[in-house]
């Protein structure tokens, strides 16, 4: 990939399901650190940086020779985060900025790659994602995310209630679990926080919704299998598990 790829990693220490979660240690690293140099080892990536409100997560950082810089505690979500970084930065407008969470040890390279080559060879797509097979399970859960993909793979909508509608009752499976990794290129990205909320995504809570609501394409990668991010104490207990084991 010839493209300048920056990771930008937003570290919210305030969580209102898990309060400091980044700071939580496992092996003796806090969860940040654990994030860092995951996307670290992911070799498409010219720079690695973590986005911060905190003070004690960009001394983590630090501590370790890592890039990471304070940004406003008052953003309404990751993705003005990220914006602000990057202005900080002062990177390039055709520059592709990756948003990895600050919550997700375990993404891997694959996924990664898959979801950049999108953005990297379709000019007309402002913005990419992923999505994986939703469990059976999960198909009323509104904290998965569904969407339904047109025939490019491109997102027609995302939403926490089950889409489409089986009128016919077949039980057939029409869309996919979205996972919540982005890339954008950086133009577009300060384009897309300066965008005003649609009434869609004020009604789902998904600011994703403001893309599709203002015209604009966002392709999806689609994956096997969605990489475990900690949003309670119980992802946080599994992905120690698996990073212990």
């Amino acid at each position: 990939m010839k493209d300048s790829i920056v990771a930008i990693i937003p570290a919210r220490y305030g969580s209102s399901r898990l309060p400091g979660k980044v700071l939580l240690e496992i092996s003796g690293k806090p969860l940040i650190q654990h994030v860092y140099e995951r996307a670290k080892e992911i070799d498409v990536f010219n720079d690695v940086v973590v986005a911060t409100d905190h003070k004690k997560v960009k001394d983590i950082i630090d501590s370790i020779s890592g890039k990471a810089i304070l940004t406003s505690k008052d953003h309404p979500s990751g993705t003005d985060r990220l914006a602000e970084a990057a202005r900080i930065l002062g990177l390039a407008s055709n520059v592709i900025v990756f948003n990895i969470q600050g919550d997700q040890p375990l993404v891997s390279k694959e996924v990664v790659k898959k979801i950049i080559d999108l953005i990297v060879s379709d000019p007309s797509i402002q913005m990419a994602t992923a999505a994986c097979p939703l469990k059976k399970e999960d198909i009323n859960n509104p904290n998965r995310v569904k969407v339904v993909l047109d025939l490019k793979s491109r997102a027609l909508y995302f939403s926490r209630s089950p889409i489409p509608y089986d009128r016919d009752g077949g039980g057939v499976f029409n869309c996919l679990r979205h996972l919540g990794l982005y890339v954008y290129r950086n133009e577009f990205l300060q384009k897309f926080v300066s965008l005003s909320q649609g009434k869609l995504e004020r009604l789902e809570k998904l600011e994703q919704l403001r893309a599709l609501e203002h015209g604009y394409k966002i392709g999806v990668a689609v994956v096997d299998d969605a990489p475990l991010d900690v949003d309670t104490k119980e992802d946080f207990l599994q992905v120690k598990r698996i990073l212990e084991g």
